[in-house]
């Protein structure tokens, strides 16, 4: 009786084990139907693009030149330079040397 027993058992298991397989194939191939149906669509936006309206400056003339007009006043922006001080921060290492418990032998080379 037993060995019956495990045949059924066995019939069963292969039973859903097969069902399992061909649920995962469908799912694959839907899968990729839709991804290459989406390749063919055009990518829809989310949100409409924005139209603004017209600002009133647009309709107005451009401002007429003056010769010999006024110059702003702030100077013009200077090239950044390092500080004296902060020259030699950049050589300097970021931690503290390790202890010498810490330090292994240097390899030896054969």
């Amino acid at each position: 009786m037993t060995g019956q027993h495990d045949r059924r058992r066995l019939k069963f298991d292969l039973a859903i084990a097969c069902s399992l397989f061909a649920a995962g194939v469908v799912v694959s191939g839907v899968s990729i139907a839709q991804i290459r149906a989406e390749s063919r669509m055009q990518t829809a936006q989310a949100t409409q693009p924005l139209q603004g309206t017209p600002s009133e400056d647009q309709n107005k003339a451009p401002a007429e030149a003056k010769p010999g007009g006024d110059r702003p006043t702030t100077p013009a922006p200077e090239p950044a330079r390092p500080e004296p001080q902060t020259q030699g921060a950049a050589t300097k290492p970021a931690l503290p040397p390790a202890p010498a418990e810490k330090i292994a032998p240097p390899i030896e080379r054969k």
